[in-house]
């Protein structure tokens, strides 16, 4: 993008676009460098509009909650777009279904559904991120993913026009889907089923409590490094770690959890380079050790 053509992007955008922008501290890691735009949308017409005005060909990354993703110290040279309050508007649309904005996060959405006695949301307590991160990987635990419960999406596209997609035209597979990447979710539509408040209840602080006793917590981390190959073995990521490699293998401040191998940490000031080799080192020490490929689920973004 020219120098000319941010200009009167920030003239029109005014404080919602920032040039330059630091990224460190928007993501879990508190690993990152700046991105040339940082864009707050504040309203639907204002997305809109800033999608429009942009080159299609301009890279752009939707930032939720920032616990999935590792960003490069070098600069990203495209835009980050954040979604404001105004996505975050959660409402029932009858009995059993639910709409929420992408700005949601899983957490408020699962108590959403158990203050209204709607059950299979329950998994969406242990799941630090939004809806529309969770769209986007088919995130999920304890034998449940978001496509269960998933209706229909509502997103923009990198024409300014919104669209709904059903679930029926989505293909969800682990941690995937084929919607494509150009997409900015803006909401959902997702069916429960009627339950008891207090089972829901029950069962939201089992999940916890099992996350808490096996997940490291209160630190900076960003999940599940890397995605169970489910279709390779039947054993879990965090096996084949232990198998594979020395667990207190570390690069400068990036190290691997003592609570949870398939959790790496930023132990202080780690750079993205060191994260970023952590990661390659233990994915070729497992294919070295097993023969399996194991893929990254955060979403490394450079």
């Amino acid at each position: 993008m020219k120098s000319l053509e941010v200009k009167h992007l920030a003239d029109e955008f005014k404080e919602n676009l920032i040039i330059d922008h630091d990224i460190k501290k928007k993501n879990w890691f508190n690993i990152g460098g700046k991105t040339k735009l940082f864009f707050k949308a504040d309203t639907l017409n204002d997305l809109i509009s800033f999608i429009k005005r942009i080159n299609k060909e301009e890279k752009i990354f939707v930032l939720g909650a920032g616990s999935n993703t590792l960003f490069t110290d070098g600069g990203y040279d495209g835009v980050v777009i954040k979604l404001s309050k105004n996505f975050n508007n959660i409402s029932k649309l009858s009995d059993e279904v639910i709409i929420a904005g992408c700005s949601v996060t899983d957490k408020r959405l699962s108590e959403f559904a158990m203050e209204n006695n709607l059950t299979g949301f329950e998994f969406l307590s242990c799941i630090p991120g939004t809806v529309g991160g969770g769209i986007k990987m088919n995130a999920g635990c304890f034998q449940n993913e978001f496509k269960d419960i998933i209706i229909s999406v509502q997103a923009l596209n990198r024409d300014g026009q919104i669209i709904t997609i059903p679930s029926s035209k989505i293909e969800f597979d682990y941690r995937k889907n084929n919607l494509s990447k150009d997409l900015i979710f803006l909401s959902a539509s997702f069916k429960g089923k009627k339950g008891n408040k207090d089972d829901i209840k029950l069962l939201m602080e089992k999940y916890k409590f099992q996350k808490e006793s096996t997940q490291p917590t209160k630190i900076k981390t960003s999940g599940s490094t890397f995605k169970n190959p489910i279709k390779q073995t039947n054993k879990k990521v965090w096996e084949l770690i232990k198998e594979s490699v020395s667990l207190d293998t570390s690069f400068g401040d990036a190290a691997i959890s003592e609570k949870h191998c398939n959790f790496f940490i930023n132990r202080g000031n780690a750079s993205f380079n060191e994260m970023k080799n952590l990661i390659k080192f233990v994915s070729k020490k497992v294919y070295e050790n097993t023969g399996i490929k194991i893929e990254t689920e955060i979403e490394i973004v450079e």
